[in-house]
C-alpha cells in the first residue's frame, strides 16, 4: 500500500501564491512571530456565528438577531488579544468589529427565517485525486443544503473579503469546484451541485455549477500541481501587496529585514 500524501487547497495555494511561504509554513515548519491579520480573525469570528446560528435552527429553534449579534461579540471578546493580530494601518479593532456586526445583520434579515434546509455543518471530505488513492485532498464545507425545490445540493462559503471577485476568479475557483466532487462522491456522481459564494461586506451571494468534464479535468490539474510541489527544489518568493500581511514578513529575504 503507497503512503498516502494527504493536501488541502489552502496548502496548494500557499505554494502558488509564495513558494517562499509554503516552504516556511510546511517544509521548515517554522512558527510565525506575529498573529493573523484582524481581516483573519475576523473572517474566523464571522464564520463561528453563522456555524452557530445555523446548529441552533437544526434544532428547531431561530435565534433572534439580538441572541446572534450577542452570540458574536461574545466570541469576539474570548478570542481577541491584541498581541496575537496584526492591524492594517488606519484602522481600528473596533472598525473590525463593527464591520462583522453589519456583516452578522446583513446575513440574518436577508435569510430569516433559514428554512433552506442545511444538512450539515463544517462538513469534513475527502477526495481521492488519483485512482491508486496515494493523493488525497481534504477540506471543510462551510454549510451543505439539499435544495429541494431544485433537487440539487447547494455548498455554501462566506467570504469577509473587501473586495469583489471577477467573473474570470469565480469560474477558476477551485475550492468549491474541489468540494464538489466530494460530494457527488458521497451522493452519486448524477447528481447537480450548485456553488454558493456568500459576500458578506456586499450583502451579495454568488452561484455556480461546473460540468462533470470541469470537474475530473480540475482533479488532473489539482494533481500536476502538486506533483509540481514535490518536485520543486527551490523556493522563491513573490512579492505581492498582501506581503506586509503576512506572517512571515519579517523573515523574507525579499523585504532585506532579517533572515
Amino acid at each position: 500500500m503507497p503512503e498516502k500524501k494527504v493536501y488541502s487547497h489552502s496548502r496548494i495555494s500557499s505554494f502558488e501564491k509564495c513558494p517562499l511561504k509554503y516552504k516556511f509554513h510546511y517544509i521548515d515548519k517554522i512558527v510565525p512571530e506575529v498573529g493573523q491579520s484582524l481581516e483573519g480573525f475576523l473572517g474566523n469570528i464571522v464564520h463561528e456565528t453563522l456555524e452557530w446560528l445555523y446548529s441552533i435552527v437544526k434544532t428547531g429553534i431561530v435565534p433572534s438577531v439580538d441572541e446572534t449579534i450577542m452570540h458574536y461579540s461574545k466570541i469576539w471578546e474570548e478570542n481577541y488579544k491584541e498581541e496575537d493580530v496584526i492591524i492594517q494601518k488606519g484602522f481600528t479593532a473596533q472598525d473590525y468589529f463593527n464591520k462583522g456586526v453589519r456583516f452578522i445583520l446583513d446575513y440574518y434579515l436577508k435569510y430569516h427565517p433559514f428554512d433552506e434546509n442545511t444538512i450539515d455543518l463544517e462538513k469534513r471530505i475527502e477526495i481521492k485525486l488519483d485512482d491508486k488513492g496515494e493523493y488525497l485532498l481534504q477540506g471543510f464545507i462551510d454549510r451543505l443544503v439539499y435544495n429541494k425545490d431544485m433537487k440539487e445540493f447547494e455548498i455554501h462559503d462566506y467570504k469577509t473579503s473587501s473586495s469583489l471577485p471577477t467573473k474570470e476568479k469565480i469560474d477558476n475557483d477551485r475550492q468549491l469546484a474541489l468540494y464538489s466532487i466530494a460530494i457527488k462522491e458521497l451522493f452519486g456522481k448524477d447528481k447537480q451541485v450548485c456553488l454558493v459564494w456568500h459576500y458578506l461586506n456586499f450583502n451579495k451571494k454568488i452561484c455556480l455549477r461546473k460540468t462533470e468534464e470541469q470537474l475530473e479535468q480540475l482533479k488532473k490539474e489539482v494533481l500536476e500541481l502538486i506533483k509540481k510541489i514535490e518536485s520543486s527544489k527551490e523556493f522563491p518568493p513573490i512579492k505581492s501587496p498582501l506581503c506586509k500581511w503576512c506572517e512571515y514578513f519579517s523573515i523574507c529575504p525579499e523585504w532585506n529585514l532579517k533572515i
